[in-house]
């Protein structure tokens, strides 16, 4: 029996503003680094092998993960993905979530921030964002860098990686730690979950807060639960 464990990075400064931040490489807020230090805490009251960790190219994930990992006094070995990065928000980057809704209306604010294949406006390619990008960024093969995403976007980068890379240690056994962002772990977990693109929308995914999922020799999913029950939001199965 395999386990897999999924932490949305602490939340970042941008979090903290409430600004659309997609890939731009922003830190962790003061109160992140807490999130990502209780994250630890509480894997390691779990007292199990963490076998293989997985991350994206941006930073408050890579430092949420470390985080984690130093609390577990585990080797800071880790494998980054930019398939795992945080969904591209296109021209919406850097903007106030609060000022946006009220310029565009709430029912096409819905749709570019939680519909499942909307995609908004993308981002120019003289955006003063690109310069605060990760560097990591540049090892992307040409072509397959997005100016703006739906989450089936971002779902169509993060499953075929996690079919190949993370499916076969799990296969074998292994225990899994993904540090990632809202986005990229509500695609995973809308495709581990079955969950339909109408329900979708409703899956959020708390900062700073583990959510383990237990899988059978076979890779069904036997049980699933947030480590910080007084943070848990509901999970949606086969919906």
């Amino acid at each position: 029996m395999s386990k897999l464990i999924l932490t949305r990075h602490g939340q970042s400064v941008w979090n903290a503003e409430n600004r659309f931040t997609g890939w731009v490489d922003v830190d962790l807020s003061e109160k992140g680094v807490e999130e990502a230090e209780k994250s630890g805490e509480l894997i390691k009251k779990l007292n199990i092998k963490i076998d293989i960790s997985y991350t994206s190219f941006l930073k408050r994930a890579i430092k949420t993960l470390t985080t984690i990992l130093k609390k577990n006094k585990l080797d800071l070995k880790f494998n980054t993905a930019w398939q795992l990065n945080e969904r591209h928000y296109g021209s919406l980057t850097g903007l106030n979530k609060d000022e946006t809704k009220k310029k565009i209306g709430e029912e096409q604010f819905k749709k570019y921030r939680r519909s499942w294949d909307i995609s908004p406006p993308p981002m120019s390619e003289n955006s003063k964002y690109l310069s605060n990008f990760s560097p990591l960024n540049g090892s992307i093969p040409t072509g397959m860098t997005p100016f703006t995403e739906s989450l089936k976007n971002t779902y169509e980068r993060v499953i075929p990686f996690y079919e190949k890379e993370i499916k076969k240690n799990l296969s074998n056994s292994k225990n899994i730690l993904v540090s990632a962002h809202g986005n990229s772990l509500r695609a995973l977990c809308k495709f581990l979950f079955n969950i339909s693109d109408e329900k979708i929308n409703e899956l959020e995914i708390p900062t700073g807060n583990p959510l383990v999922i237990e899988f059978e020799n076979n890779l069904e999913i036997k049980k699933f639960f947030y480590l910080d029950k007084a943070r848990k939001k509901n999970i949606i199965f086969n919906q």
